[in-house]
């Protein structure tokens, strides 16, 4: 021996961390609603103190915020992995129907995506890359000038739907079919 010993020191486990707050408020969103959330419910959801989740988030703003920037980030993802390697007109088929069905199957977390960002300047901001993505796949459609403009048209016809679907509008004079028809339209007007 040489007389050296090593010092171990053990930290302490913390109880919890940022991904897990932002997991159980997302679940406690979609079991809630968004009305529902509170830093009291979640903490005690985690089994903490509610000054403990103010280390993470200093207010139920600040939390929702997070919330919002997660639920475009999830909506991201639900996107790119539909879009794939597919052909452009077949990439902007499969993106709007990921929109719609994220927006049906997970209404609560859904809402949350055009929920206004506190991160104005920031270039990571999960709504500018989600509008930096759909903006690509239109850009393989439509022309360089005309891209930034259809994709907010596209937008915007994908939330209406969305919002139709979910009031229940559809029906023999208004047919579900139409989401179909407008998206066709849409592609046809890039080739016009």
């Amino acid at each position: 021996m040489t007389g050296q010993c090593k010092v171990v020191v053990m930290g302490h486990p913390t109880k919890t961390d940022r991904a897990a707050i932002l997991a159980a408020a997302m679940k406690q969103l979609e079991t809630a609603g968004a009305e529902k959330l509170a830093i009291r419910s979640l903490a005690a959801m985690l089994g903490l103190a509610p000054n403990a989740l103010y280390h993470y988030f200093d207010s139920l703003a600040a939390l929702q915020e997070a919330l919002a920037d997660e639920s475009r980030r999830i909506l991201l993802q639900q996107m790119e992995k539909a879009a794939g390697r597919k052909g452009p007109a077949q990439a902007i088929r499969a993106i709007a129907e990921a929109y719609v069905r994220f927006a049906h199957e997970r209404p609560a977390i859904f809402s949350l995506t055009l929920r206004p960002s506190g991160n104005e300047g920031d270039e990571d901001a999960a709504h500018l890359r989600s509008w930096q993505f759909v903006l690509g796949q239109v850009s393989r459609l439509y022309d360089e000038k005309r891209a930034p403009e259809a994709t907010l048209a596209l937008w915007a016809f994908l939330h209406g739907m969305t919002l139709l679907k979910q009031a229940g509008v559809f029906g023999k004079m208004k047919p579900a079919s139409s989401f179909a028809f407008g998206l066709e339209i849409w592609i046809e007007a890039a080739v016009h």
